[in-house]
Parts: C-alpha cells; structure tokens; sequence
C-alpha cells in the first residue's frame, strides 16, 4: 500500500503546483474565448448564426488582409535584424563594438507599445526627427520631406519593438553552439556571413522560429501602434475592433474579428508545430 500511497501523495503535490498556473490559463484565456465563440455565433434570439462573420468579411475582408500583410512583412524584417545583430554579437571581431551594440539593442524591451507607438509619431511624422536629421545631414531637400506615420510607421514601430526580443533568444541559442565547429569553418577559410549561414543558423533555427511565432501573435493583438500611426483605411483588425465595441457598442461583430485574428495567428502556430514535430520525428 505504500507505494500506491506514495504515486497518489506524487501526484497531489504536482497538481497543487501547477494549479493556479491552470486557473491562470482557464480565467484569462480558455473562458474569455469560450464567451467570444458564444457571443461571435448568436444571433439576437439567442439562435446560431453565421452573420456577424458574413458582416465582418463584408466591412473587413481588406483590414484583414492588410494585418495580415503587415505583421508578415514586419515577421520577416525581424528575422533579418536578428539574425544580423545576434550573429555580429557572436561571430565579430571588434570587441568594443560587440559590448556597445549589447548594451544598445535591449533598449526597446522595455519600452511598452503604447510608448513605442507615440515615440514613432513624433519620429516618423513629416516635421519629426527622421526628416530633421536627414535634411541637416543634406541627403534629401526640406521640400522632399515625406510623413512615414502610414504603414511603413507601423512595420518600423513593429521592427523596433520586437527585433530585440527575438535577437535576445537568438543570441542566447548561438552562444549555445559548440565553438569547435564555428572556428573549423574559420580555419578552413570561411568568411563571418559563411559561417553565420552555413553553419550557426540551422543550429539556432528552432530558436528563431520560436521568436518569430511569439512576435507575429504579439503584433496581431496590438493596438496602440496602428491606432496612433495610422488609423485610417485600411487599419489592422485591432482598430476595428476597438472601433465596433466604442462607436456601435457592437461586440457580436467584433468578437467575429476576434476570432478571425485567431484563426490568423493559428498560422504561426502551425508553422512551430510542424517544425516541433520534424524535429521529434528526427529523433
């Protein structure tokens, strides 16, 4: 009896530990989706139904398409800035350099969007400080100033706020990589870009994936930035959302767009899942 005992009293502690992880997860997640489905699928008479989707796709379907196009562009930026910045934090020569570029890129990490949103409005805008440093610098004419607070504003905020995130995990997962193999590569001649291409990424690949999956989910539930940069037509789902709940008090449709900017990041989520699921068919 002592060992049944024993697995039970096991098993007791373990669910007492990750309980209220679970009641986390159940109260702010599982249960507020729940009700999204129920009050996105009711009709007025409490019957299912299928129009609040049909009204968002009638009023929407180019938002939808222009968050969706927004946060991949703004994905694959991220990558790229990662993937330069981690692997001079790896593979570069000037140590001073490394330590000021360390010391620099962690920045916007502490930034919350709402602030990254209006930092770029003052920076972005046609008299803000991009175009004052760039006519001071002489390289456009004050007359060729331009506003970027337009899509481009919403892929820069995008960029700058979530490239330190995803380079911090990219970083940590290069130190990671046995040095035998970078210097092999250096020995046999290999330039840096060869070595960071050739032989550190596909090490560090699920590592990136995994950053670049948090940052899309991230930037598809934001709305401070495209509501301060540009909140006109087309805007990201998360304007209209705020728009249908405060000027119609709308939530069945907005819920809808809820649910549709779920079924958007669920694409992320498949890409991370197939690559979780090659990697354990590979072991």
């Amino acid at each position: 009896m002592t060992a049944p005992m024993g697995i039970f009293r096991g098993r007791g502690v373990a669910l007492a530990l990750i309980a209220p992880a679970l009641a986390v997860v159940g109260l702010f997640f599982v249960a507020p989706l729940v009700m999204s489905g129920v009050v996105a699928f009711r009709g007025k008479g409490g019957e299912f139904t299928l129009e609040h989707f049909r009204k968002s796709f009638d009023y929407y379907t180019t938002d939808l398409l222009f968050t969706l196009a927004i946060v991949l562009l703004s994905t694959l930026l991220i990558g790229l800035v990662a993937i330069a910045i981690a692997g001079y934090l790896t593979l570069g020569g000037h140590p001073r350099t490394v330590a000021v570029l360390r010391w620099l890129y962690r920045w916007p990490l502490f930034i919350p969007f709402v602030v990254a949103g209006q930092l770029m409005r003052t920076f972005l805008a046609k008299n803000g400080m991009l175009n004052h440093v760039l006519i001071g610098s002489g390289l456009i004419e004050p007359l060729s100033a331009q506003s970027l607070l337009d899509w481009r504003g919403i892929v820069v905020a995008f960029v700058w706020k979530q490239a330190p995130f995803v380079t911090l995990l990219l970083a940590g997962a290069m130190a990671a990589v046995e040095s035998q193999h970078i210097e092999a590569a250096r020995n046999l001649g290999a330039r840096r870009l060869r070595v960071l291409v050739d032989i550190v990424l596909p090490q560090v690949r699920g590592t990136l994936l995994v950053g670049l999956v948090l940052s899309f989910v991230t930037m598809l539930s934001v709305l401070s930035v495209p509501l301060m940069i540009n909140p006109n037509s087309p805007t990201m789902v998360t304007v209209d959302v705020a728009y249908r709940i405060s000027t119609h008090g709308d939530y069945p449709v907005a819920n809808a767009l809820c649910l549709l900017s779920l079924a958007l990041a669920a694409i992320g989520a498949v890409f991370y899942l197939r690559h979780a699921a090659a990697q354990v068919e590979g072991k």
